[in-house]
């Protein structure tokens, strides 16, 4: 009996994807993952997390300039399984990079990050002048 692949519904957009990952240079010469972040404030800060499982935090680079965040490490493969050997193969390793800008202007010298759990969090204060101001409005009427 043969086997059937399994097909959802987005994975031909998937396989696209990397047909044109494959043709179409890469922007700066990077051709690594792109982790996923979120990104939030509160009225002091700025924080970004992203998904650190099975890497080595010692070697991420983290770096401010400009108000962009730059994530940027590896996820190194450790096996004794050869890639002939794969039936299936859908965890990505390697180089990965991520810029993001962040929402408003901060004080990049003053950035902390912490890893726990496989989640990295990145917590940067907002510069003094771009706290939220209430202003009121004036009237014309006598």
């Amino acid at each position: 009996m043969p086997i059937i692949k399994w097909t959802p519904f987005l994975e031909p957009f998937e396989d696209m994807n990397k047909m044109f990952e494959d043709y179409m240079p890469a922007r700066g010469g990077f051709t690594g993952l792109v982790p996923a972040v979120d990104v939030y404030q509160d009225k002091d800060k700025v924080y970004v997390e992203t998904q650190l499982a099975g890497i080595d935090p010692e070697k991420v680079d983290i770096s401010i300039e400009n108000d962009v965040l730059i994530i940027k490490g590896e996820n190194e493969k450790k096996s004794e399984v050869e890639d002939k050997n794969y039936y299936r193969k859908e965890i990505r390793r390697g180089s990965f990079y991520r810029s993001v800008p962040l929402p408003t202007h901060v004080i990049g010298e003053k950035a902390s990050a912490e890893a726990v759990n496989g989640i990295l969090k990145i917590s940067v204060p907002k510069a003094p002048g771009t706290k939220p101001k209430t202003i009121k409005i004036k009237t014309g009427k006598k």
